[in-house]
């Protein structure tokens, strides 16, 4: 035993040691902003597999947050499959200052920044083992010049690997968005993600059910290509509150093949207004 546990009058405030019995406030282990930055709420939008369409969620989620008035950013954590910038249309680079990285900035002034915005070609594969690329994330984080902003929306890649648990433990996410599909088996991807997240004690802010139906042109009806909407039955199982349920559209498919998402007229994701008045955002 070190002489100075040995010795410990347990006043930590007369006393510089660094140990494990140290008493007080718990230190923010949180990685620093840039310091030419401002972020009011950061959101993550999370899955616990892949396809589900969750890179969808974050984009509409951002977009109606930008049309009610918010000064918004998405940070692209899926590092080894990034779709942010298609999206929107964002094919140049990111610009370096002597500051930072400047993010890009979107037709409706969103600010994104993606790994696709550094590499030489769109598609050159990122072949990084967990530690680089969650290190990666972070520097989107503390490198970046975000100027001032309201919400971020943090598109994270699925499952519960080195990526979100770096994230929740490197960035102050103030609540995350489940995202899932209308099958069975969604049931228990749920539940790995809504666990992880308790573990990391952050708050569930709701569950988007995406590719639920698909409304027949014609006609109107709602037709349930993927079975059921399991939905209602999970957010009241996990007590999670359903934030809304988003048809299968290829109008909006086929915005975002062509980098014009933000031009878009479905009503997708307009209930999570209420959702970021909760945070406290002025909406």
């Amino acid at each position: 035993m070190a002489d100075y546990e040995e010795n410990c009058t347990h006043n930590c405030e007369t006393c510089g040691a660094d140990c494990g019995s140290r008493q007080g406030e718990p230190q923010d282990m949180h990685a620093k902003l840039h310091e030419g930055s401002s972020v009011k709420k950061v959101i993550g939008v999370v899955s616990g597999k892949g396809g589900v369409g969750k890179s969808m969620v974050t984009a509409l989620s951002a977009i109606v947050a930008n049309r009610n008035g918010l000064k918004t950013g998405i940070l692209d954590a899926d590092i080894t499959g990034p779709s942010i910038p298609k999206m929107f249309g964002i094919h140049e680079k990111a610009e370096v200052s002597g500051m930072g990285l400047l993010p890009a900035t979107t037709p409706t002034e969103m600010e994104i920044m993606s790994l696709n915005l550094l590499t030489e070609n769109e598609t050159d594969p990122v072949v990084w083992r967990g530690p680089v690329i969650a290190g990666a994330v972070t520097q989107f984080w503390t490198d970046v010049i975000w100027g001032d902003l309201d919400v971020m929306f943090i598109d994270m890649p699925p499952g519960t690997g080195d990526v979100p648990l770096t994230i929740f433990q490197s960035i102050p996410v103030d609540g995350i968005i489940i995202v899932s599909s209308p099958q069975e088996l969604v049931s228990m991807i749920v539940e790995k993600a809504m666990k992880m997240a308790q573990m990391m004690n952050i708050p569930i802010l709701g569950l988007v059910e995406n590719m639920s139906y698909l409304e027949c042109p014609d006609c109107g009806k709602k037709i349930e290509v993927f079975g059921p909407s399991s939905a209602d039955a999970i957010g009241k199982e996990y007590g999670i509150k359903v934030i809304d349920k988003l048809p299968m559209d290829p109008k909006l498919a086929m915005l975002s093949d062509a980098g014009r998402i933000e031009f878009h007229e479905s009503k997708g994701m307009e209930p999570l207004v209420d959702v970021l008045a909760d945070l406290g955002l002025d909406i």
